[in-house]
Parts: C-alpha cells; sequence; structure tokens
C-alpha cells in the first residue's frame, strides 16, 4: 500500500515537473517571438524611413528642445508636439525625427522626438537637444532591457566604434564614438557641454544593475 501511494506521488511529480517545462519553455518562447517581433518591427520602419527620405517625400524639420526640459522630468504627450505637417513621421503613436543605426550591436530604430515613459517602451527618444545632424550635443535614450532591446547592448560599444543618425532631410551621418563612462543619474554636465561647434551625440542608458548611468559620446565624422 505505502509503495504504491509512493509509486502514485512520484507520478504526479513528475507531471508536475514536466507541465512546470513545458509552461517555461512556452513562456520563453513567447518573449523570444515578442523581442524577435519588435526589433524586425523597428528595423522595417527604419529601411522604411530611409527610403522616403532618399525620395525626398518628407522635409526637414526644427525639433530644438529647450535647455531646461532636461533639468526637469519630461512630460509625456503621446504624439509628440513637433509636426511637419502632413508629412510628419510617426512610430506608434509618437512622432520620429531621425533614425539611428549601430552596425556593430545590429541596432537599427527610429528617433522618437520626445522621451517619456510611454515613448521610450516603444523606441529610442530624444531627451535634450538641437536634433539629428544639427550643430550641438543630442541625448538620445533608451532602456537597457535584459532581452537586449533598445540600448541593451551599448555596453558592447568601444571608442572608434562608427554610430549612423538619419535626419528627416535625408541626410545620414557617420558619427565616431571617442568616450564612454558611467556615471550617477544626477550627473548633467555631459548634457549641457559645449561642442564648440561640432554636430555630437550622447547615447544614455541604465548600467545592467541600474544604479549608473552608462555614456557614450559620439562627434560627427563632417567635424573631426
Amino acid at each position: 500500500m505505502f509503495e504504491s501511494r509512493y509509486s502514485n506521488f512520484l507520478t504526479v511529480l513528475l507531471v508536475i515537473i514536466i507541465i512546470a517545462i513545458i509552461g517555461c519553455l512556452i513562456f520563453g518562447g513567447y518573449k523570444v517571438y515578442q523581442q524577435f517581433n519588435s526589433t524586425k518591427e523597428a528595423t522595417d520602419y527604419v529601411n522604411e524611413f530611409l527610403e522616403n527620405v532618399s525620395n525626398n517625400n518628407i522635409v526637414e524639420q526644427d525639433n530644438t528642445t529647450s535647455g531646461n526640459d532636461i533639468l526637469n522630468q519630461v512630460q509625456e504627450t503621446p504624439g509628440g508636439n513637433s509636426s511637419s505637417g502632413g508629412n510628419a513621421q510617426t512610430y506608434k503613436g509618437f512622432n520620429v525625427i531621425g533614425t539611428i543605426e549601430i552596425p556593430k550591436i545590429n541596432l537599427s530604430y527610429p528617433i522618437l522626438n520626445e522621451a517619456g515613459p510611454l515613448a521610450i517602451e516603444r523606441s529610442v527618444g530624444m531627451l535634450y537637444g538641437p536634433g539629428p545632424n544639427q550643430v550641438g550635443n543630442t541625448i538620445i535614450i533608451g532602456h537597457n532591457y535584459r532581452n537586449g532591446q533598445f540600448f541593451a547592448n551599448n555596453k558592447n560599444l568601444s571608442i572608434g566604434d562608427k554610430v549612423y543618425i538619419t535626419d528627416l532631410s535625408g541626410q545620414r551621418l557617420s558619427y565616431t564614438i571617442y568616450d564612454k563612462f558611467e556615471t550617477i543619474t544626477e550627473d548633467t554636465e555631459f548634457i549641457t557641454r559645449n561642442t564648440n561647434g561640432a554636430r555630437e551625440i550622447s547615447l544614455q542608458t541604465c548600467t545592467d544593475d541600474g544604479n549608473l548611468r552608462l555614456i557614450i559620446l559620439a562627434k560627427c565624422d563632417l567635424d573631426s
């Protein structure tokens, strides 16, 4: 009798373990599918964007952000507040001001014209600056998700690596990374720095533990 009950217990336990394993595999597979689908969606959008601007289907617009905005929490406004008439580009309900490509880490995303909580759940966004390919320092921020989305792989970038920015006029410029460092969340010196007439971008994300910010600075090759 005891052996029969023990055998039944082991059978039930084995079934539970098998179900749990199958559940984990399904959940993991779904997460991988979500990541793949999201990455493909962003890449497809960037490819379409590049094709559109190359055909001069859209015009350049002014997306200047005031210097005070970065020192305060960005207020979320779905769809953004900048436009270019009927030529405005949007991605998941937010206005797009350009695209960013980093071949080394296979990154390709539209740059949204804001960096509020909802916006940066959908893509990378501009937090501060004159805008893509404009003189000055443009800050682009993105999450560091464990699934590899957005700026999660920025930690694998090195000085000398290339970043490509395309703006709404269709101008695609290359930038070379010249500095990479970690800093506290309260640090804003790198944001408001003087670029001495050069076009620069700063890529900002969290470190893996979320305690610090990983900052990457890059300068336009035309200004080198």
